[in-house]
């Protein structure tokens, strides 16, 4: 499909922090995709949790399986709108690079550790990656991106982070933070294509390891629905392939409604251009309906999955081993890795050296440390 007047533009990119050629065969944004997937911080990815813990099952979601998942469901959705699919491959593939090990779990209690240094979240974590912690290259620190690639990595911000950031860089990727407007309409269909995929995954996941049921997820009624819907046409239908054939219908019909609301959103407002877009409400949306019944799944699933007592039991855990982790480092920053020792900002070192772990590192590390399992 033709790239509609409103979809971002890789020849008409508000640029790169650093000035570079243009690539003679890629275009910007394709350009940006390819140093994501080529750099340390996505391919550790595959050993990060999702929900459930990287040795707990060869088939449960990681945030590398996830973040494809975004991508998936981000370019399909973003061709039937017209979109620069390259640039949403490029926002989704990169939107948990500054994710912890052990997932939220990690994120919580690594912002309590720098509560007295200035907090830690993990969008602000991704960004950071991009801009300066990866390592790649002779003439600049991270990676280089578009700035449409780093607004759409930046997702959320607090005001005093964006006020830093703005100080760093005026009119930049956090200026949107305190003076109102909206990202590309990549980044917005982004944020709701990893929306759409966690909750789809969750519920597959949660019935996979046992924690939630069939008969459970027929009190929510979007799942409820599709299940009917399933039975109704393969009565003898059951187990994996119910589910499977379930969440299918569900998820389809929730891409159908996003594609259908945004595209009426979009001809009622009439933006000229990308510009255009940012100034204009959040376009890419669910409709009321839609809205309602995906937030009804989301409290199940916080509920019954994430708060569920063996789920809770491992969170504490692995916050225990983040926890001394981080204690450990802040006194002894000898033991850091040699390219963060030194650092002038020892507590923010220690926070990048955690962050950028994955689950079984952190967990060898804490164990050869401490000299204490607490979870494997």
């Amino acid at each position: 499909m033709q790239r509609a007047p409103y979809a971002s533009d890789p020849y008409r990119s508000a640029g790169r922090r650093v000035a570079e050629p243009p690539a003679p065969t890629r275009s910007e944004f394709q350009r940006d995709r390819d140093r994501i997937v080529h750099s340390t911080a996505f391919r550790r990815l595959v050993y990060k949790t999702q929900v459930f813990l990287n040795h707990e099952g060869d088939l449960f979601r990681t945030r590398l399986t996830h973040s494809l998942e975004v991508a998936q469901l981000g370019r399909s959705i973003g061709r039937s709108l017209g979109l620069d699919e390259d640039l949403i491959e490029t926002i989704a593939l990169a939107h948990d690079l500054g994710h912890t090990p052990f997932g939220h779990a990690g994120q919580d209690v690594l912002n309590d550790c720098m509560k007295p240094y200035g907090g830690f979240e993990h969008n602000l974590q991704s960004l950071r990656v991009v801009d300066s912690l990866e390592q790649r290259y002779a003439a600049f620190d991270g990676l280089n991106l578009c700035f449409e690639s780093r607004e759409g990595i930046l997702k959320h911000c607090s005001k005093a982070d964006a006020l830093r950031l703005e100080a760093q860089e005026p009119q930049g990727v956090a200026h949107r933070f305190l003076h109102g407007g909206q990202p590309s309409l990549e980044a917005q269909l982004c944020n709701l294509a990893d929306e759409l995929a966690y909750s789809a995954h969750d519920v597959d996941d949660g019935v996979r390891s046992g924690l939630l049921t069939l008969e459970q997820l027929e009190d929510v009624p979007l799942v409820q629905h599709y299940l009917r819907e399933t039975l109704a046409e393969y009565p003898a239908l059951q187990g994996r392939r119910l589910l499977s054939e379930t969440i299918r219908r569900m998820l389809s019909q929730q891409v159908y409604d996003v594609i259908d609301t945004t595209r009426a959103a979009l001809a009622h407002a009439a933006p000229a251009d990308a510009d255009a877009v940012r100034k204009l409400p959040r376009l890419v949306r669910f409709s009321e309906s839609m809205r309602t019944a995906s937030a009804e799944l989301k409290r199940f699933l916080f509920a019954n999955l994430y708060r569920n007592p063996q789920v809770h039991d491992k969170r504490l855990r692995a916050e225990q081993v983040l926890r001394e982790l981080f204690e450990h480092y802040l006194a002894h920053p000898d033991q850091l890795k040699l390219d963060v020792q030194g650092a002038v900002d020892h507590p923010r070192a220690c926070a990048d050296y955690i962050a950028g772990m994955t689950d079984r590192y952190a967990l060898r590390e804490h164990e050869r440390l401490t000299g204490k399992r607490l979870l494997g």
